[in-house]
């Protein structure tokens, strides 16, 4: 029977993989908004109404079911569909949100009152491909990670009320990953500005349930299945491979304390409901050598299925860097952050706050909830549990699809959903 399923998944994973896949198709565009000139495109850009019946359905039959710690409040900061991660602006309350499709939403708090009063396209002369991961700079820099581009907006602030928005290729469309590897599985990239080198991190899902030994050492030499950095700025562009032996990490950040990177890991499907673990993982070092056990584990260290029979090659099993926290089986472990606000209560200075996605093939649906992770004096995780949970009925219904937390402005934490379409804020009140 394991072997029956384990064909199944295989099978099941191979056909997720397409090559030669189309470009954006928009080269003239950006070659314009590049050089500070108009596109001439007629469009109008997408407007979400924030005042309708469908989010006071959300209020109504959602937000009453979410369980948090005593102070703490959760309301709606934005309707977006497809909401995926999220880059909060410096100056103008602004919060850039990316889905796995083809909009990039930019909410705005206007008045300032810690809620979105508009919800628009951003950027909509520029035709994006699954622009999942924006990321935003301390001194004001906006990129977006999409399937095979990453894009650098040099002033989204300035020009966010315009179509045409300066936008300019820091990795062309299909040099980010070889094109014949080009996936719509695992495609969904997430981007952090290192804090040591100022470089641009970008993290790449290889498109596999279990990479084939025919994928290597392709994968592990440009990164897929890894992180790599790069340069944020034109130029050049010193593109590195940091880590490998990711299966598909959704989800980086580094500690402001120490400057060490963290990424979750979503594991390998098809083991059983209860194996293997998800994992937290903080980076061992930052290099092409370091190993985080894929494919040779499915999470943890639990050997996958097509490999159990293998030896773990020495130059992996040298550079091995085991999780630092094994999340139950199959939750889906996406976006996360470090809390630097003042708004909660000291506890959570300085934890990790991470979403989990929540399965789509476990027999007993799991997930749909915010965990925290807090951590020692040495800067290692020391206990992880729930934070915020309650999107998922008692029957294993999903209310919600939780996919990242970023702090905002004032210290709030916002929480993107894909399934409601949706960003949460949380906030928190001291007890009386």
């Amino acid at each position: 029977m394991k072997k029956i399923v384990t064909l199944l998944s295989s099978l099941l994973f191979s056909i997720f993989v397409f090559t030669n896949a189309n470009s954006a198709g928009d080269e003239e565009a950006i070659k314009k908004l590049s050089s500070f000139k108009k596109t001439g495109i007629d469009v109008v850009a997408d407007v979400i109404d924030q005042n309708t019946k469908y989010r006071a359905n959300i209020e109504k039959n959602i937000l009453p079911n979410i369980k948090m710690p005593q102070g703490f409040k959760i309301e709606i900061f934005a309707v977006a569909p497809d909401a995926r991660h999220m880059a909060v602006s410096r100056n103008k309350g602004t919060v850039w949100i990316g889905t796995r499709k083809t909009r990039v939403w930019q909410a705005t708090d206007r008045d300032m009152d810690n809620i979105a009063d508009t919800v628009e396209q951003f950027a909509p002369t520029v035709n994006f491909d699954i622009p999942n991961g924006p990321c935003y700079s301390a001194d004001g820099h906006l990129y977006i990670a999409e399937r095979n581009r990453v894009l650098w907006f040099p002033a989204a602030e300035y020009f966010m009320e315009s179509p045409d928005t300066v936008a300019i290729p820091i990795i062309d469309q299909g040099d980010l990953i070889p094109v014949e590897e080009e996936s719509y599985n695992h495609t969904a990239r997430v981007c952090a500005i290192g804090p040591k080198d100022n470089k641009l991190y970008v993290s790449l899902g290889q498109p596999f349930n279990v990479a084939g030994p025919d994928k290597y050492p392709l994968y592990d030499q440009v990164g897929i299945g890894g992180m790599i950095r790069f340069n944020r700025f034109p130029g050049k562009l010193e593109r590195e491979v940091v880590a490998i032996g990711i299966r598909n990490s959704v989800g980086h950040a580094f500690n402001p304390k120490d400057g060490t990177l963290w990424f979750t890991d979503n594991q390998v499907d098809g083991m059983g409901d209860e194996t293997p673990p998800g994992e937290l993982n903080k980076a061992c070092a930052l290099g092409s050598k370091v190993w985080y056990g894929h494919p040779y584990t499915g999470g943890g260290e639990v050997r996958t299925n097509e490999y159990k029979d293998k030896a773990i090659p020495k130059e992996y099993a040298d550079n091995y860097c085991k999780p630092q926290v094994e999340m139950i089986a199959h939750a889906a472990d996406l976006g996360m952050m470090f809390y630097t606000g003042k708004m909660f209560p000291k506890k959570y200075h300085n934890a990790i706050f991470s979403a989990q996605h929540g399965s789509w093939n476990a027999i007993k649906p799991r997930g749909a909830r915010v965990m925290v992770t807090y951590l020692d004096r040495k800067g290692n995780a020391k206990k992880t549990e729930p934070f915020a949970e309650g999107w998922m009925t008692e029957m294993g219904t999903y209310l919600g699809r939780p996919v990242d937390v970023q702090q905002y402005v004032d210290g709030s934490l916002l929480v993107s959903d894909d399934k409601a379409g949706v960003i949460y804020r949380i906030t928190y009140d001291s007890p009386a």
